[in-house]
């Protein structure tokens, strides 16, 4: 009997992919649209919009939506908070936004965190968050370009 190796492109296969050091970045670099963001913030204010009981079927869990300025040393933007992030979200705390997406509402950018993500309470960080440039403030229209 004649045992033969795998090609190198089979053997690779099995593995698991090697996980990527996360690429930190600043609120000033955020743009309509994007997804994958990891950002430290420090939450600047808390503000609960939306707090639902329970609706009609017993297994839905109660919805708690809270917007919330977090920041960093470039600029702040706002945080759309969901049911336990709610509870992370206290004005002055230090958090770790993980593949944190770009959603837009009503023209604005609005920084978000979905199943697909985590939010990290971490050690009080050293930067002064720059409140003046708040990015949520921009209105952004949608132009459709037509190629001729």
């Amino acid at each position: 009997m004649e045992t033969t190796t795998p090609p190198p492109s089979e053997q690779q296969s099995n593995a698991k992919p090697a996980l990527r050091k996360p690429e930190f970045k600043k609120v000033d670099q955020l743009k309509p649209g994007t997804t994958g963001h990891t950002l430290v913030v420090k939450v600047v204010s808390s503000n609960t919009v939306l707090a639902k009981g329970r609706s009609v079927s017993q297994h839905l869990r109660h919805t708690r939506i809270a917007e919330c300025l977090v920041g960093d040393e470039t600029a702040t933007i706002v945080f759309t908070a969901r049911n336990e992030q709610v509870d992370l979200m206290q004005p002055g705390a230090t958090v770790i936004l993980r593949n944190a997406k770009i959603d837009m509402f009503k023209g604005s950018m609005r920084l978000a965190v979905d199943k697909w993500g985590r939010v990290e309470v971490t050690e009080p960080a050293k930067f002064v968050v720059k409140e003046d440039n708040n990015l949520s403030l921009v209105e952004y229209e949608l132009v459709n370009v037509v190629e001729e």
